[in-house]
């Protein structure tokens, strides 16, 4: 039941994103007026959370996966006392400010993700709600459900737009096979986008949908059916009560609302969804919710600072009681307090790096294989590390041996057994979905990874950017990665990959040359969480390189180092992944010659220019531009490092269904070649 205060705090949500919006002159106002008492009703009412520590561990999640509604989130962080003050409001989409466009992580406390994409919060919430299931299994399996200081909701505020993108269908399917009964998400049905009514492009039964996947659905209308717009927020709270007693489905609320309402003439338009509502406008809506319209933002100080005592009041009586049981948790489990402890600050347990496998030169292994190893390997001494891929785990080689799957228990098969706090994951054919996913699992307190074909990373580009945006140290695992992997054709084949994704700022693109290499690409992903990486792995054996005389692949940490050097210094090849074994063999044929060549084995642009520049000089000096590189992969990337075009050996057409090992050695990925675009070069 709603008090005056909370009447007072709602009407000052929807003037001030009304006063923010026409103070910039661009923006989104509508929806944050409509949607100001779910908003409020959510921060002071149901929500968990400590505004004075928004990293709290006991706290529910939020995620406003309408980002472009940012005043929805800034109204409530400032009204309930989050460190965001009335000038913040005032600076709404300025340079500097802490209120920008959409709201980003790290930027603004009490932002879970950067949203804006839409569908893209809506698909981490699930990522969310599943680390927080595996985190529970890790910490506290064996409490009952609710009664674990590591039961927490998560809640996610959607709309029109993002129910019609593609990635919020695969990871809400993926939420129904899961059963993630503590995963809520409500829907603002408010049925005007940026081209108005969303009946020229989305008339689906929502509900139906969400049914369809396996949730628990119900409908709060606001509308009374068209006749009369009552916002009955205790009808919603109800709902939310109902959606969260349920413990065996995610829970999917449509709350039909009607666009920028009460405004008096803009309200369900498209005019109010994207732009300021003008001053005539604004004084109208000021004088239906009681607010004086000759006062901008000023009203809503006096506002704040009751509903902010409110709030303060509630969170230390949630605060208690959850610090009572979590201090009784870790009295009982040393071991599980000191994993916790660790996993909090981001650490890697001491020596863990030993457990890396050492591979015997002489043979050869497909990079991927060996990363299957390696992650086997890895599982006893890194128990946050975990994941799967988009139904490609025999061919990303993403399981660990013998470790269950996370699974309720009548989701499991003959194949793969498992349990809720497994660690085998499976995506199902949904790349978007899952990039999304494993997003909203690195922002909480684990290392996820998800694997599939590198082909299809463009189906997850979206989800791969977002992650480089906030900085999340997300896995991804892109296996069978060139021409080499030959029959299935130029659809599977991906040749401008690898310069596509090193475009994304913040993406760490890691191409080892062979297994060792590939143990140690792992370690310099693990070691670093300010961003993700994307670990690019071939289908086809390459051999493990024989290191007598050659560099340690544990410089592989530097993302490029001298694996083969000359007395003399003629010429520089630059290699990455299974081309890194064809330069030394061309190294080999130009030495023949009298040549003197170094070879460059460079399996991350991105780490390598993070080093001194002694460094990079040491490995690239300036004074040789004598150069090659060979990657097979679009070659006008390596203009950075390699001046002459004629020294840039790689491929800029499509593949064909043929022999991998063969179309390679057709397409130039073979020593002669290599030596051949290094005489050239030589020569002038």
């Amino acid at each position: 039941m709603l008090n005056d205060l909370d009447t007072r705090a709602i009407n000052a949500a929807r003037a001030l994103a009304a006063d923010a919006v026409q103070k910039v002159g661009n923006g989104h106002p509508g929806t944050a007026i409509s949607l100001a008492p779910a908003a409020h009703l959510l921060f002071h009412k149901v929500l968990r959370h400590d505004p004075t520590d928004p990293h709290w561990l006991g706290r529910d999640r939020f995620i406003l996966s309408i980002g472009h509604s940012s005043l929805t989130l800034y109204n409530q962080l400032y009204l309930s006392g989050y460190d965001l003050a009335l000038d913040d409001l005032k600076a709404l989409r300025t340079r500097g400010s802490l209120t920008p466009g959409h709201p980003e992580y790290r930027h603004t406390a009490g932002v879970e993700m950067t949203t804006g994409p839409l569908g893209q919060g809506l698909a981490s919430a699930v990522g969310m709600a599943m680390a927080a299931r595996r985190e529970r299994g890790l910490f506290d399996p064996h409490t009952p459900e609710g009664e674990s200081p590591f039961d927490h909701y998560v809640f996610a505020l959607v709309g029109d737009g993002c129910l019609q993108e593609g990635v919020t269908s695969e990871a809400s399917s993926l939420a129904g096979t899961q059963h993630l009964g503590r995963l809520v998400v409500i829907y603002d049905d408010n049925r005007i986008s940026i081209e108005d009514d969303t009946n020229i492009a989305f008339t689906e039964d929502v509900l139906a949908r969400y049914e369809a996947y396996g949730w628990h659905t119900q409908h709060v209308d606001w509308t009374n059916g068209g006749s009369e717009y009552v916002e009955d927020v205790d009808a919603l709270e109800a709902a939310i009560e109902a959606a969260k007693a349920v413990t065996d489905r995610p829970s999917f609320i449509r709350l039909t609302t009607i666009m920028a309402w009460p405004s008096p003439t803009k309200q369900n338009t498209g005019a109010a969804h994207g732009s300021a509502l003008g001053a005539e406008e604004i004084r109208g809506l000021k004088e239906r919710i009681g607010i004086d319209p000759d006062v901008d933002f000023d009203y809503a100080a006096p506002i704040a600072e009751e509903s902010r005592a409110q709030v303060i009041e509630r969170t230390a009586a949630d605060r208690a009681e959850w610090t009572t049981g979590y201090e009784a948790w870790r009295a009982a489990n040393a071991d599980g307090a000191a994993l916790l402890d660790r996993l909090v600050a981001g650490e890697l347990p001491e020596g863990w790096e030993a457990a890396l496998p050492e591979f015997e030169p002489g043979k050869a292994v497909a990079t991927r294989a060996a990363s299957g190893q390696v992650l086997g390997a890895l599982a006893p001494v890194l128990p946050e590390l975990w994941g799967g891929s988009a139904d490609l785990a025999g061919s990303n080689n993403t399981t660990m041996k013998g470790e269950p799957s996370f699974l309720p228990e009548d989701r499991q098969s003959d194949m793969f057994q498992g349990n809720l706090y497994g660690r085998t994951l499976h995506f199902g054919v949904r790349e978007h979905g899952m990039g999304a996913i494993v997003n909203g699992m690195a922002l909480g307190l684990t290392r996820p990874y998800g694997g599939t074909f590198f082909v299809f990373a463009d189906y997850m580009r979206g989800a791969v950017r977002l992650a480089a945006v906030m900085g999340v140290p997300s896995i991804f695992v892109w296996t069978h990665d060139s021409v080499g992997v030959g029959e299935d054709g130029p659809t599977h084949q991906p040749i401008e990959h690898l310069a596509a994704y090193r475009a994304i700022p913040g993406l760490s693109i890691v191409r080892p040359a062979d297994a060792n290499e590939t143990a140690h690409a792992w370690r310099g992903i693990l070691e670093r969480t300010d961003g993700p990486a994307g670990l690019i792995l071939t289908r086809q054996n390459v051999p493990v390189i024989d290191r007598t005389g050659l560099a340690g692949a544990e410089n592989v940490t530097k993302g490029g180092y001298v694996l083969a050097d000359s007395e003399t210094l003629d010429l520089i090849i630059i290699a990455t992944g299974s081309e890194v074994s064809v330069a030394l063999e061309a190294r080999e044929l130009l030495a023949a010659e009298g040549v003197g060549v170094r070879v460059v084995s460079m399996p991350c642009v991105e780490w390598f220019e993070q080093q001194s520049d002694e460094y990079k000089e040491s490995v690239l000096p300036e004074a040789v531009q004598t150069r090659v590189s060979v990657e097979a992969g679009i070659p006008d990337y390596w203009a950075k490092y390699v001046n002459d075009p004629k020294g840039r050996v790689g491929i800029d057409h499509f593949g064909e269904s043929a022999d991998g090992v063969l179309l390679l050695k057709e397409y130039g990925m073979n020593p002669e070649n290599v030596a051949a675009a290094a005489r050239t070069v030589l020569a002038g």
